[in-house]
């Protein structure tokens, strides 16, 4: 009787045990909710940082700079951006990666390095899929498919005919091995069949200044750089690498009214956050950028920088993100681009 009487009292001591345990890991975990959720009645109470991964003056920091100003009326409160350039901005995203997930930093991401990357560098110090909270995107910068004049061709037919008559010949210059101007040339030759030369250099304004005298034959150039020298007739634009026409440029054709169904190679504009931000700020971010990016004050802003506005909310921008880094992934394995 003894034995079961103490063997009783261990059950019931275990038991308390138990509930005091789950009472106290349920206590916690409302207190975290609780304190996520007062966290959130209270954003912004301090000023946000919003990081880009470029030098001033670029694209990338014009946008954040136009979104920023706009926020911070929206927010009552300073965003205040920060510039973090180096390593085609895999610094910037890799700072904000491990950054706490309160919503005061933010980062304008790009293609660069939250899709192009992960299928260039297995050195990687963050998870483009997983390390972020996706807020929107606000916009994308379309590129031109761009000859010297120096070239007799004058149109896509007539660039993919000579290319696969002659293998190798046609050239095409690139910012940089492995960047936007590079695979989006990869992607047209995967394509269209075809086999041209890949001149690579270290920069745009290179690369655009010996297309112009001729010394290559071809570039995919951003809209905002390569206009004005097809308008002063320095270069051919046979198409834009939109899936569509842009309203930007709507005379310029889409390379995938050429037999080329799809294709679509485009860089980014959009806001994202350390994962784990909590859903109230994601949802207070994602009202105020949407009310901003389809204004048309916003927009003609955009376009202004030849940027194409376009918005997508935080789950949408999420299954884009995803496709997009499977489209480049799906590249870089069928090319020779090499990896990191």
């Amino acid at each position: 009787m003894a034995r079961q009487g103490f063997l009783n009292g261990c059950i019931w001591l275990a038991a308390m045990l138990a509930l005091t345990l789950s009472c106290a890991v349920n206590a916690q975990a409302v207190s975290s909710a609780s304190n996520s959720e007062q966290t959130a009645n209270h954003y912004p109470n301090r000023p946000i940082k919003m990081i880009v991964g470029y030098p001033p003056g670029g694209p990338n920091d014009q946008i954040a700079r136009l979104l920023s100003t706009r926020l911070t009326d929206a927010l009552k409160q300073s965003v205040v951006v920060e510039n973090k350039p180096g390593s085609n901005s895999e610094i910037a995203a890799a700072l904000v990666a491990s950054a706490p997930a309160d919503g005061y930093t933010l980062l304008l991401g790009s293609s660069g390095p939250l899709s192009i990357a992960p299928s260039l560098s297995d050195k990687l110090s963050y998870n483009p899929l997983k390390d972020f909270t996706p807020i929107a995107l606000i916009g994308y910068n379309p590129m031109l498919v761009l000859l010297s004049t120096k070239t007799p061709l004058n149109n896509v037919p007539e660039l993919i005919a000579y290319a696969k008559a002659n293998p190798g010949k046609l050239t095409f210059a690139s910012a940089g091995n492995g960047g936007p101007t590079h695979l989006s040339a990869e992607l047209f030759k995967t394509r269209a069949g075809i086999d041209m030369l890949h001149v690579p250099y270290k920069g745009g304004g290179p690369a655009m200044t010996d297309l112009i005298s001729g010394q290559v034959d071809m570039y995919f150039g951003g809209v905002s750089t390569a206009l004005p020298h097809v308008q002063s007739g320095r270069l051919k634009a046979i198409a834009i690498t939109s899936e569509k026409r842009s309203e930007l440029v709507p005379e310029i054709p889409a390379l995938s009214e050429f037999g080329l169904p799809g294709y679509s190679s485009v860089i980014w504009y959009g806001l994202l956050a350390p994962a784990g931000l909590p859903p109230a700020i994601v949802s207070t971010l994602g009202r105020l950028t949407k009310e901003i990016a389809t204004s048309p004050e916003f927009k003609k802003l955009l376009s202004d920088q030849g940027a194409q506005p376009q918005y997508l909310d935080a789950k949408d921008f999420d299954q884009f993100i995803k496709d997009d880094a499977q489209m480049w992934s799906d590249v870089v394995k069928s090319t020779i681009v090499k990896r990191q």
